[in-house]
């Protein structure tokens, strides 16, 4: 009866503020009506041919090399610079773009993975009276659907619960959710509702019960952010566009105007980092798409110009997929510190984030201990007391860098602008910052409307809404029943290239290799609980990978998920990119290194062998030690104080189990702080005890050991696989 009072009075409250914005809704929809009308215009209306396939990287730095003059160069290979690509390109515009990494190797591949118009920025447009934050939310959430529409296979709607604590939060959050609904009009997801704590707990299970009123659910859209950003740079290739990673700007090449006196950027001077051979490239009008990196850019043009960007570090965590619902993300709108975390189901696993705070730019951003903990923490007030959340249950963790930006063009320069900046300097170069994953391609349009008025070019108008991307023309929702059926892969393998290739994917099955079982007949696993197969690196050679890194983390997504996964995949990913671009063994050698160092710094592995040192200190009850050290004992006959691989195989023969003398190397690897090869029994303590702290989970030898001490007795199969225990 309370919880129907308080829906009821929701309604009364909410009821009169939204008639206020009535007339925006209708203007909404009478302009997303209009709009839908556009998409299949604006994509039918591309004159420009489309390739049956995206040339070679080699075919593209000759394209660089050989072009006289392209009306547009784009520096960045984020989402931003290949949209821009893309829209320039399918005007008709002769069109390149250069990127110093690999595409989507910065910020773009480590967002929040959501497609969306922003909540709190609709609430602060509403209290403010600020009717530039409405707009930016309004865009946003008309790319949103745009965005679903040219990528479903990469994209969905996603579910968002809003738990209630206080029942006066009730009417307030309703009040909002629904205006998000309203500013979204016919171009709304789906309608967002009103649970009874009964039914929210239904949903997800893991909610903490105490004091909770019922919950509020409303949907935005989640994508695969990697993938997302490099289809939109494959499809701008097959339109033409002279796309190339790893190419750096050395510097801007100018000319002076015979007009006006005035130098002028004519193109740059760059490098390809593979091989190390310098060229110019010539353009008409050359954007500065760069993200974190734009005033390094702005100042290759002008050493005297100001600094606009200020850099703003995201941390995200993932943890394995039970923590959250298949279906059913969650969001903190006021943690303790002000901010807002999402808590969402991604890839099976289940991501949380985000944090907030100044940094420094740079092209390898680390999260932090203090960072990874105050997610914890905040997930912690939301769960249930039943669910403990668990620092080892961290399976990666990684940082990016939002460049936030001041108005080049507003006197206010101390003012952050929420949303994107176009600046074009006195010699021409033009510069995109600022603004969201999600509005990527207004701004990309917003940028060749400058470039063309101010460079002269002649183009139409944009062509990219409703343009559909690389792998959606032939995608269907049951597009993966056809590659099981087609070539015997296992459904888990069948869904996640669907989702990722789209229809793309039977190339990627007609390259797989045979298992040489009854089933799966093709698709070898590049690790054991994870989707991926081996012929995706090999196609991943295809889309322009270079780098072991470029394979783990942009063309699967296996470092974002689990980094032990990660790093246990990598000499066989070596081995096959080895192979398709001929490393010597000392290349092989490198990659692995570098992909290893990455692994250590960038997404958390570093943070995870700081949970367990050689002075971590030991909390263990005098019972529990004694227990340990008899467990420890029954491999160390010889009382050395330590064991080694020689002395697992002693016990695990006499129970009759063998274990491959690599994967035991892996094992004792794990425990071994000090790196001599043998596990002491002050590091055994040392592991047991972070275990029972939540430090450490998934710990195979600590498994293997308990496991191998019952069989002496019962003698069945004892485990190895990695149990999917965190960092």
């Amino acid at each position: 009866m309370a919880f129907r009072k308080a829906v009821k009075g929701t309604a009364l409250i909410g009821g009169g503020a939204i008639a206020t914005v009535f007339g925006l809704s209708q203007f909404s929809q009478y302009r997303n009506k209009h709009g839908a009308f556009v998409h299949v215009q604006a994509a039918e209306a591309v004159t420009v041919p489309k390739k049956s396939h995206f040339p070679t990287r080699e075919e593209q730095i000759l394209a660089l090399q050989t072009t006289s003059e392209f009306d547009v160069l784009v520096i960045g290979g984020g989402a931003t610079g290949c949209g821009c690509a893309l829209d320039a390109v399918t005007r008709g515009l002769k069109t390149a773009l250069l990127e110093r990494d690999d595409f989507s190797s910065g910020t773009s591949s480590r967002s929040t993975k959501l497609i969306h118009g922003g909540v709190r920025y609709l609430q602060k447009a509403i209290m403010k009276l600020d009717f530039e934050q409405y707009k930016m939310v309004k865009e946003a959430l008309e790319e949103r659907a745009n965005l679903l529409e040219i990528a479903p296979h990469l994209s969905a709607p996603l579910p968002i619960m809003l738990p209630v604590y206080k029942w006066w939060q009730l009417p307030y959050y309703w009040f909002g959710i629904k205006l998000y609904d309203i500013v979204a009009g016919s171009q709304c997801l789906k309608s967002s509702y009103v649970l009874s704590k009964s039914r929210a707990l239904e949903l997800f299970p893991m909610l903490r019960k105490d004091e909770l009123v019922g919950a509020i659910v409303y949907y935005d859209g989640q994508h695969n952010d990697a993938r997302m950003n490099l289809a939109i740079a494959l499809t701008a290739a097959r339109y033409g566009a002279a796309m190339a990673n790893y190419t750096e700007v050395l510097r801007l090449l100018k000319t002076t105007d015979p007009a006006s006196g005035k130098d002028r950027v004519c193109g740059v001077r760059c490098r390809d980092v593979l091989t190390g051979q310098e060229f110019d490239v010539k353009a008409k009008c050359v954007i500065n798409a760069t993200g974190p990196f734009t005033d390094s850019v702005r100042k290759m043009d002008d050493q005297e110009v100001p600094n606009i960007c200020q850099p703003s570090a995201g941390v995200h965590i993932v943890m394995p997929g039970y923590y959250s619902p298949d279906n059913m993300g969650l969001l903190d709108p006021a943690t303790s510190d002000g901010r807002v975390i999402f808590f969402l189901p991604w890839e099976k696993m289940t991501i949380a984030g985000t944090t907030d705070s100044p940094t420094d730019v740079t092209s390898h951003p680390i999260p932090t201990e203090e960072d990874i903990n105050f997610i914890l923490n905040e997930v912690r007030n939301y769960l249930s007391v039943d669910v403990e959340v668990r620092r080892g249950d961290v399976l990666a963790a990684w940082s990016g860098i939002r460049p936030l930006v001041t108005d080049p063009n507003s006197r206010d320069t101390q003012s952050i602008c929420r949303n994107h900046v176009v600046a074009i300097s006195d010699s021409g170069l033009v510069t995109i910052a600022g603004g969201k994953w999600t509005t990527y391609r207004a701004m990309a349009q917003d940028t060749i409307d400058a470039a063309i008025q101010a460079h002269g070019l002649k183009a139409g108008s944009s062509k990219t809404i409703g343009l559909q991307l690389q792998g959606a023309e032939d995608w269907s929702p049951t597009l993966y029943i056809r590659l099981v059926q087609d070539y015997g892969l296992e459904s888990e393998v069948a869904q996640h290239l669907a989702s990722t290739y789209g229809d793309k994917a039977f190339e990627v099955a007609k390259i797989a290799q045979v298992t040489g079982k009854r089933w799966p007949i093709v698709g070898k696993r590049l690790v054991s609980e994870f989707p991926y197969i081996e012929a995706e690196v090999v196609y991943g050679v295809k889309e322009y990978a270079r780098t072991a890194v470029d394979m783990i983390s942009r063309r699967t997504r296996l470092a974002f998920l689990n980094v032990q996964a990660a790093e246990e995949a990598l000499p066989r990913i070596v081995e096959i990119m080895g192979k398709e671009l001929n490393w010597s063994e000392q290349k092989k050698k490198e990659e692995l290194e570098a992909a290893k160092k990455f692994l250590y710094y960038e997404m958390g592995y570093k943070v995870k062998s700081d949970q367990l040192t050689d002075r971590s200190e030991i909390t263990l009850l005098p019972s529990d030690i004694e227990r340990y050290k008899k467990r420890f004992h029954m491999f160390d006959k010889d009382k050395k104080g330590f064991i080694t691989i020689l002395d697992v195989q002693r016990v695990l023969e006499s129970i009759s189990v063998q274990i491959a003398e690599n994967t035991l190397h892996d094992i004792l690897n794990e425990v071994d702080l000090n790196k001599n090869g043998q596990v002491e029994l002050n590091e055994f303590l040392q592991l047991m005890s972070a275990i029972q702290k939540g430090h450490v989970s998934g710990s195979r030898l600590a498994v293997l050991m308990k496991t191998a001490e019952e069989n002496l007795r019962q003698r069945v199969v004892i485990p190895v696989d990695r149990s999917g225990g965190g960092l």
